[in-house]
C-alpha cells in the first residue's frame, strides 16, 4: 500500500520526514518507509497523522477525496 497523500500533505506544509518522525516518535527511516508503503502504518500513528493534518484517515488511505475529518461523535453520559 502506498501512502502518497501522507507525503503530499507533509510537503505542502514544507515539513521534513525527520520532523514528522519526531512527532510520531519513530525514526526518520521508519517514517520514510511509511510514505513509500514499505511498512504498514500502525493505526495509532495513522490517526495521529490524520489529526495533525486535520484530515480523515479515509483521505490518507485514498478511500475518499474529501479532506475534512468526520465530525466528532458526541459523548454520552
Amino acid at each position: 500500500m502506498s501512502y502518497r497523500r501522507i507525503r503530499e500533505l507533509r510537503e505542502d506544509q514544507d515539513l521534513t520526514q525527520a520532523y514528522m518522525a519526531r512527532l510520531l516518535n519513530v525514526t526518520q527511516r521508519t517514517y520514510s518507509r511509511y510514505e513509500t508503503g514499505e511498512h504498514v502504518i500502525p493505526l495509532e500513528l495513522l490517526c495521529k497523522i490524520a489529526d495533525f493534518h486535520n484530515v480523515s484517515v479515509d483521505y490518507l488511505l485514498g478511500r475518499t477525496d474529501i479532506k475534512q475529518p468526520y465530525p466528532a461523535k458526541k459523548k454520552t453520559p
